[in-house]
């Protein structure tokens, strides 16, 4: 397995006085197989962090949430995650399916723990397992380069309070965003979402804003 680090990591390392310990963690931490408690982890998470890049190496971050389960290990190698409806950009997807590579942070707030994954990952259209993800448009499968814990100290503990209302789920209709319903978006949504936002009442700017406030966004 290559090494996490490149000359400019080892400098760092160097001038901090951390050579060491960063081989240690190199040598002995950082390893290519899901282990049965890392995969627990994992299915055990409703919401991870998924970085990507794009053609000019630009990173990006970005929140993904669903149902507890929600990254499926599928064996010691592979992820899979579903693409549920968005904001329309494809932003990570579209880098997903150009470069491919990914880096995936899980975190458990309130024990508190958490987990870092890399891989190379790949967009799929049609997989069985959508099946298992109402509403999902489409499957991310990740293969598993490197993964390894991460120090939890710095992270403040929080409680979930609850799923999110706009979490597909089998036999429930799903409510349409609060987003969806502006004024100045119809033009740009579908033809049936705009049927569907005007029929629950359009909003505009500002009390589209209430509603974030309000945590109902």
């Amino acid at each position: 397995m290559t090494s996490l680090y490149s000359p400019r990591h080892r400098a760092l390392q160097e001038e901090f006085e951390t050579t060491r310990l960063a081989e240690l963690l190199d040598n002995g931490l950082v390893h290519e197989k899901i282990s049965a408690q890392e995969a627990a982890f994992i299915s055990s998470r409703d919401m991870f962090f998924l970085s990507t890049v794009d053609p000019q190496g630009s990173p990006t971050v970005s929140y993904k949430g669903g149902p507890i389960g929600l990254v499926r290990v599928l064996d010691a190698s592979t992820l899979a995650f579903p693409g549920y409806d968005g904001n329309g950009m494809f932003y990570s997807v579209g880098n997903i399916d150009a470069q491919g590579k990914v880096g995936m942070l899980f975190i458990d707030f309130e024990t508190p723990n958490r987990l870092r994954v890399q891989g190379n990952a790949r967009l799929v259209r049609d997989h069985p397992l959508m099946a298992d993800y109402p509403e999902s448009r489409y499957l991310i499968l990740v293969d598993v380069t490197k993964i390894w814990p991460n120090c939890p100290r710095y992270i403040h503990k929080h409680k979930r309070l609850e799923t999110s209302r706009y979490v597909p789920a089998a036999g429930e209709v799903t409510p349409m965003p609060a987003w969806k319903r502006l004024d100045f978006v119809q033009d740009v949504i579908t033809p049936a979402e705009s049927a569907a936002a005007r029929q629950e009442g359009l909003v505009d700017m500002a009390q589209y804003e209430e509603t974030v406030r309000r945590g109902e966004g």
